[in-house]
């Protein structure tokens, strides 16, 4: 049998074996380290296998995923890292890192709810979400942020740079820390990669998220982690994964420089047009509204930059066949595009996300369309007000034109919450 099909057969034996008990991971830890000054900040825990310490994560845990257990090995994950914390006696003053899966369908078990409980006030937990594939089921994920929000953690978003996922949803998730890929770190940039840099650095600018360079391993990495703007840095520079050292416990002076989120950054209103209570609407009938609605649609067709594109369409009579075209050729071009309405489905034309409303349900009132990019926000926000004594180009909406960052992101994560899964 050739080189490469052994190794792959003892792969597979190796994950199929670590999987038989998913509580046999094991955590390792590498630093975290504030770069301006070289305190240790905190520890982010990795999975290992003892008897298996050359395993593939992404292969283990896509394996997992085939098997079914990928909830199950996610929370032996979880509980191994805070268990380990806690039994090192981790000082209040550091950042425990852990990975989650962002589509974790079952709750804690009990072992995660008794070790997340007892760290509570310990130390403070950063909830790291991984990419496999943010953009699959959106509601789910962003209920999984607000729910570690509510909990108390911070949440951090892995790989920025590596898979477009991640920069899509950037927006969305809102992160306190945002961490760059090695790829960026270990080499100059591409045009590519100087487009994420700037997204990233506008991103921290409006909202002081905080970022940190992944895999700094000599001095020419750190002082290219610097140029790009990272506070924070890890490394085999600063620490190779191992178990947590014994001045764990102490760490004097680690203070945490990490930025309290911004007002209204994770913002999800129920309704788009709940943000009139943050800005006064104006009155406009539907073909104005149109027009405006029209000129969103234009710059995501003539723009060279990926947008998340989500229209509201109130019944699917209005998402007519030159409409799904345009929407099925815009999908073509940008990473995430939807459309909501009485009757449009889970995928009311080719590559667009979708979602049903119920005809009785407020949502049905709303008329919004939501444009979010890299660079680019915009959004029409409108509540139709019921006119049935005029013409239909005549009828009245509530509307509001927005181009503020926040509020067109709240609007799109009340639609993105409504979209279906994959």
């Amino acid at each position: 049998m050739p080189d490469d099909a052994v190794r792959e057969r003892s792969s597979h034996e190796a994950i199929a074996s670590a999987l038989a008990d998913v509580n046999a991971v094991r955590p390792v830890f590498q630093p975290v380290i504030e770069l301006g000054t070289g305190t240790v900040l905190g520890y982010e825990a990795l999975a290992r296998w003892p008897e298996w310490p050359l395993l593939d994560l992404d292969s283990v845990f896509s394996t997992a995923a085939d098997l079914g257990v990928v909830d199950d090995l996610d929370w032996a994950c979880r509980t191994g890292a805070v268990d380990a914390a806690l039994a090192a006696g981790m000082a209040q003053e550091l950042c425990l890192f852990v990975n989650v899966e962002p589509h974790t369908a079952t709750g804690p078990t009990d072992g995660a709810k008794r070790a997340f409980a007892a760290a509570e006030g310990r130390f403070s937990v950063v909830l790291e979400l991984t990419e496999r594939s943010l953009l699959a089921d959106p509601a789910v994920l962003l209920a999984a942020v607000a729910d570690g929000r509510r909990a108390g953690c911070r949440i951090a978003l892995d790989d920025i740079s590596v898979h477009p996922d991640t920069m899509t949803m950037l927006e969305f998730v809102a992160p306190d820390i945002i961490k760059l890929d090695r790829s960026l770190v270990q080499r100059d940039p591409n045009r590519a990669q100087a487009r994420v840099i700037a997204a990233v650095r506008a991103h921290s600018e409006a909202t002081g998220a905080t970022v940190l360079a992944e895999g700094i391993e000599n001095d020419e990495h750190l002082a290219r982690a610097h140029s790009l703007g990272a506070a924070l840095g890890q490394g085999w520079l600063f620490g190779r994964p191992g178990p947590l050292p014994e001045s764990v416990r102490t760490a004097p002076g680690a203070l945490s420089i990490l930025s309290e989120p911004v007002p209204n950054s994770g913002l999800v209103p129920n309704l788009p047009s709940d943000l009139f209570e943050l800005v006064a609407p104006s009155i406009g009938t539907k073909a104005f509204i149109r027009a405006i609605s029209r000129q969103i649609e234009d710059h995501a067709r003539d723009t060279n930059d990926s947008l998340a594109l989500m229209s509201t369409f109130q019944h699917s009579r209005w998402f007519s066949p030159p409409v799904a075209d345009q929407y099925a050729w815009l999908a073509t071009k940008h990473a995430f595009v939807a459309a909501v309405g009485v009757g449009l489905g889970g995928e009311p034309a080719p590559g667009v996300r979708g979602a049903d409303l119920d005809p009785n349900e407020e949502f049905t009132r709303e008329w919004t369309i939501t444009a979010v990019g890299q660079h680019y926000f915009s959004a029409l926000i409108a509540r139709d007000l019921g006119d049935t004594d005029c013409a239909d180009a005549d009828r009245r909406f509530e509307f509001v034109h927005t181009h503020n960052r926040q509020l067109v992101v709240a609007a799109a994560r009340s639609l993105m919450r409504r979209i279906l899964p994959m």
